[in-house]
């Protein structure tokens, strides 16, 4: 928003995203929308143009625009987006913190205990396809009693991944997953307590059939002590207009 306020509208900029992140989540492509009002006479920004000119007030920032279009009055970033795609990184195999690469730090999880049993994981997964009232798999914020927690998961996978630079540690039996989640809208941490449960699943310390009956007791409060997952392996990785 301050970048586009350097590109001297008339009228103030209000910057509409489509999906918020929590602090320490990453997102790999993200989009919003924004209305730029010229003085008279000044001819109006092209795509190239407002891409090159946001960019140059981003270059302090860890954020770049990748492309730009012009839409009609109607688009809204947030509510008009049909879907928005999440995926969380594990890595697996590590005894000790220390032995996460150094590149891959602050870029996924290694749950304790090295290795999770990956098939009881995908076994879970499937009860939170569908529609479902996910209370349990959210956390409280100030937009609870306003919002409902019925949600619609497309999409719940969990397949093996590469790492980044993965063939200078591969021979130290690290495996990367990920756990890929769509859905049109997701609820205030919903992905992390549903990543974090499905570990728990992995490790043992829940059956999949536990994860049916925390979404049948749909009450935050009924979410197993501490399984929710940390906010550097998740990624938004694309949202679908």
């Amino acid at each position: 928003q301050k970048a586009a306020q350097n590109l001297r509208p008339i009228v103030p900029i209000k910057f509409h995203i489509s999906s918020r992140t929590d602090t320490g989540v990453h997102a790999l492509c993200n989009a919003a929308h924004l209305d730029i009002q010229r003085a008279p006479g000044k001819p109006v920004l092209n795509e190239k143009q407002l891409v090159l000119g946001l960019n140059y007030h981003l270059k302090p920032e860890p954020i770049r625009i990748l492309n730009a279009f012009r839409v009609a009055n109607s688009f809204h970033a947030r509510f008009s987006a049909l879907s928005r795609t999440y995926v969380y990184r594990l890595l697996m195999g590590c005894r000790h913190h220390s032995e996460i690469p150094v590149f891959e730090r602050d870029l996924c999880w290694a749950p304790a205990g090295g290795h999770l049993n990956v098939p009881a994981m995908q076994d879970a997964a499937q009860f939170l396809l569908g529609t479902h009232d996910f209370s349990t798999f959210r956390s409280q914020n100030s937009e609870t009693p306003f919002r409902s927690p019925i949600r619609t998961i497309i999409q719940a996978d969990i397949r093996p991944s590469s790492g980044l630079l993965s063939h200078h540690y591969e021979h130290r039996g690290l495996e990367f997953w990920e756990v890929k989640f769509r859905s049109r809208s997701f609820l205030y941490r919903q992905v992390r307590r549903m990543v974090g449960a499905l570990v728990a699943v992995g490790q043992g310390r829940l059956t999949p059939r536990h994860i049916k009956e925390l979404l049948e007791i749909k009450d935050s409060q009924a979410f197993p002590a501490n399984a929710m997952a940390p906010p550097s392996g998740l990624f938004l990785t694309s949202v679908e207009y």
